[in-house]
Formats: structure tokens, C-alpha cells, sequence
């Protein structure tokens, strides 16, 4: 059995190698939104979330859009980039929601703009680069999402910061930590991917 202990100890340090890897280069790059160290970026990058059937944003999504807001009204970013997908898996809108939310926050609609194809955080990611032009944003998600996200976003060259809202102590949150370590070993393998094939090659 204590044979076994070093091997479990390996085991578990791989495991996590991704997500702490993630959180040393966010660290002094990430803040909760109300706090100092934040600088001026073209854009808040605001990632989807899940919606309702009624159309109302859930509370992780509300809570990304606020996060931005906040941004914005602090005179740190002069524009919300709301990126999700379009069309879910439910057939919902999310950037419909988070427009709705953003504009009931006080932020001007000339100062949104919508991306329906960010299906996933690379893909909002690229499109901010790619689409919208854009080299610096502040990526705004839940804490447990931002070193995962940042790295995404700096993998296609965005100067990235992360805000996220304060963290609520709730079973949601708590599975958002977990869940991060397999998608954070995904994300790593897809930059690594990318960096080997790049995706703008031609094919």
C-alpha cells in the first residue's frame, strides 16, 4: 500500500497539471471585478452561458454580463463583446439574453456587440481576434472558468486579463471547480494541437 502512494501522488499531479499551470499565468492578470489592477482593453469578452426557457439569462450568465458592465461603466473597456451561441442546445439565443441584461444595466446598445458563433471559449476567442479585430480584452466568466478561458484567449494572441463577479458558495460553483480540470486538460490539448497544425493553415 505505501507503494501505491507515490504513484497516487504522480497520478493526481498530473491530473491538475493543466489547471495550475492555467492559474500561475493568470496569476496577477485576473481580479474580482470590483477590484484595483485592471487595465484599459479594447473589450470586455463576455462567454455565454445557459439561458432559460423563458428566455431569461441564468445566474452565471447574469453574472457575466454584470461583470462586464461593471467594466464598462469603470471606464475600463469602451465596448461588450457578448459571445455565445446563437442557436443552443435548447434552440435558445444566448446573446439575445445577454444584450437584454447588458442594455438593462445601463450599458448604450452602440457599445455591444453581439458574436452568435461563439460556441465554445476558443471559438469566441478567435472570433474576437479574427471577426472583430480586437488585441486586448478582459474575459469575464465565473472564477473557477477564468484561468482556462485566459489561456485560450492568449493562445491566439490576445493580451487577455480576467474579471470574474464575486464567488458564491452554492453546489454550482463547487462543481465548476471539478469540472475544470478535465476541460482544462482539453484546452491544453487543443492549444498544443493548434500550435503543431495551426487553425488559420490552410487545409
Amino acid at each position: 500500500m505505501t507503494r501505491l502512494l507515490p504513484l497516487a501522488g504522480a497520478a493526481l499531479a498530473g491530473l491538475v497539471a493543466p489547471q495550475a499551470y492555467a492559474r500561475l499565468a493568470a496569476a496577477g492578470r485576473m481580479h474580482r471585478v470590483d477590484a484595483e489592477g485592471f487595465r484599459p482593453a479594447d473589450a470586455a469578452l463576455v462567454l455565454g452561458a445557459r439561458v432559460w426557457p423563458d428566455g431569461r439569462p441564468s445566474r452565471a450568465l447574469r453574472q457575466r454580463v454584470e461583470t462586464g458592465a461593471a467594466l464598462y461603466h469603470r471606464g475600463l473597456v469602451p465596448r461588450l463583446v457578448l459571445t455565445g451561441a446563437a442557436d443552443n442546445r435548447e434552440g435558445l439565443d444566448e446573446t439575445e439574453a445577454m444584450e437584454r441584461t447588458a442594455l438593462a444595466l445601463g450599458v448604450p446598445a452602440e457599445a455591444l456587440v453581439r458574436d452568435g458563433s461563439g460556441h465554445d471559449t476558443r471559438a469566441s476567442a478567435r472570433n474576437a481576434r479574427d471577426a472583430l479585430g480586437l488585441s486586448s480584452v478582459i474575459v469575464c466568466t465565473q472564477e473557477f472558468h477564468v484561468p482556462r478561458a485566459m489561456w485560450l484567449c492568449r493562445s491566439v494572441g490576445l493580451d487577455t486579463q480576467g474579471a470574474f463577479p464575486p464567488i458564491l458558495s452554492h453546489p454550482d460553483t463547487r462543481f465548476g471547480y471539478v469540472r475544470e480540470i478535465p476541460a482544462t486538460w482539453k484546452a491544453a490539448l487543443e492549444i498544443a494541437r493548434d500550435a503543431i497544425a495551426p487553425h488559420d493553415a490552410p487545409r
